[in-house]
Order: structure tokens, then C-alpha cells, then sequence
């Protein structure tokens, strides 16, 4: 029973660390909103942005 509260394991068996998985969760989420930074500048952001320069 105790088997399905255990963290997913590293390649060596070992639980992950909180910090490897924070890690893992940021270079994801990064890549994520790299993706979407790209298709907005592709799209030429249109819809967004507009009016926000003005207001900093």
C-alpha cells in the first residue's frame, strides 16, 4: 500500500528530490513559454499588448 504515496524514482531507484523535481518542473515551464513567446511573435502579438505601454 504504501507503494502508491512513494515519489517517482530517478534512474537509480533513489526518490527525486524536491529541489530535481522544482528543477525539472522550471525547465519545463520554461520551455513551455518559450514555445508560446515564439508563436505570439509569429502572430505579431496581435490582441495583446495593446494599451500596456502607456501604462507601466
Amino acid at each position: 500500500m504504501s507503494e502508491e504515496t512513494v515519489p517517482p524514482t530517478a534512474g537509480a531507484g533513489q526518490p527525486k528530490g524536491l529541489l530535481q523535481q522544482m528543477e525539472e518542473l522550471m525547465a519545463a515551464l520554461n520551455a513551455d513559454l518559450s514555445a508560446l513567446d515564439a508563436d505570439l511573435q509569429g502572430a505579431g502579438g496581435s490582441g495583446w499588448g495593446v494599451g500596456e505601454e502607456g501604462a507601466g
